[in-house]
């Protein structure tokens, strides 16, 4: 038995990194490289490093090399919201699993942290700095200032949505929120409605701001008036799309479809419409914006703009990582689908 699979009392020891490196035909460094993410390193010699790595059995001592490179192996999922909302909302239990997911393809633990008040976020932040590489930053309001102070902190970050007044200094992967209500609107028009109104997201957030832009610009297109009537706020939860819905009813009587900014509102709107005597999608229609669960949980089930959930949480981990490896930020911005269902 060679040195390297036996110690001097006869017991196996665990592999290293040397013995990935023989075994693969590889250097060293080219190992180092793929298990930091893989940046510069070709397809060929990252599948032998792999294949070497599981026919060896090497793992990660990940204290040791916390030692040597001064990070931490692992990432933050920071949601800036009140902890009922994370239970609530089906979207971020998709995202979260999501990047739990890509992360565990390069072998990074994932830590929740939620951050809904301030002296929450007083107590994350101080964990933050020394004990995680990054963060995923989740839904971030105009004024939140996470933000900006993970990166004065010189954290890295990525954020889920276009952070309101951060410019080009945070990373992002967005949804094309504004295309996809446009593509809403447009349907909902096309399929005979003209008194079209929505319920809007928080206007502190970029969906909130960006799916309302997109709803004006496709009413105005196609001939129809913008009624700040048919406008009514909500706040992304299903009670919020309850209380709009009612709202909605009492200012215009005749409106005869709504879009909805969140799927999870829509839900809301559906029940008020119910109550009030209002069949769907027969008298009114309505589209939501997500598909997430909620929409198939409808009744009847939404009619809603896609987002790209996976590909979302898939490119938040990889820009992530490579700005953990040094490189600038960047923005995503990936399109949406229309799902047509039955409540429009």
């Amino acid at each position: 038995m060679s040195r390297t699979e036996q110690n001097g009392a006869g017991r196996r020891r665990p592999p290293t990194i040397h013995d990935v490196a023989r075994e693969a035909g590889v250097s060293r460094g080219t190992v180092s490289r793929v298990l930091n993410g893989g940046h510069n390193v070709s397809p060929a010699a990252l599948e032998a490093v792999q294949s070497a790595i599981r026919r060896t059995g090497y793992t990660v001592n990940r204290h040791a090399r916390s030692l040597i490179t001064g990070r931490s192996d692992s990432v933050a999922f920071l949601l800036t919201e009140p902890q009922e909302r994370f239970f609530e909302d089906p979207n971020f239990n998709v995202l979260l699993r999501g990047c739990t997911t890509a992360l565990a393809a390069h072998d990074i633990p994932l830590l929740l942290m939620i951050a809904g008040t301030e002296a929450e976020r007083r107590r994350n932040m101080r964990y933050i700095a020394g004990h995680v590489d990054g963060v995923l930053l989740v839904s971030s309001h105009s004024g939140d200032p996470v933000a900006a102070q993970l990166h004065e902190a010189g954290v890295p970050l990525v954020a889920c949505g276009k952070p309101l007044g951060q410019g080009s200094r945070v990373s992002y992967v967005a949804a094309d929120d504004r295309n996809g209500a446009r593509d809403m609107v447009r349907f909902l028009h096309e399929s005979g409605r003209r008194r079209i109104a929505t319920v809007t997201g928080p206007l502190d957030t970029p969906g909130g701001v960006d799916r309302l832009a997109g709803y004006r610009e496709t009413l105005a297109e196609c001939g129809l008036p913008v009624d700040e009537a048919l406008i009514v706020p909500g706040d992304y939860s299903r009670a919020g799309g309850e209380a709009a819905a009612a709202l909605l009813l009492e200012r215009a009587p005749d409106v005869d479809a709504v879009f909805v900014a969140s799927d999870l509102m829509a839900q809301g709107v559906l029940s008020t419409l119910e109550r009030a005597g209002r069949r769907v999608p027969q008298d009114i229609a309505v589209g939501g914006f997500d598909d997430s669960p909620a929409a198939l949980g409808a009744r009847p089930e939404l009619t809603t703009v896609r987002q790209p959930w996976d590909r979302i949480s898939a490119e938040m981990v990889r820009v992530l990582l490579a700005q953990i490896g040094g490189e600038d930020p960047a923005a995503v911005i990936l399109p949406t689908e229309l799902v047509h269902r039955d409540s429009a």
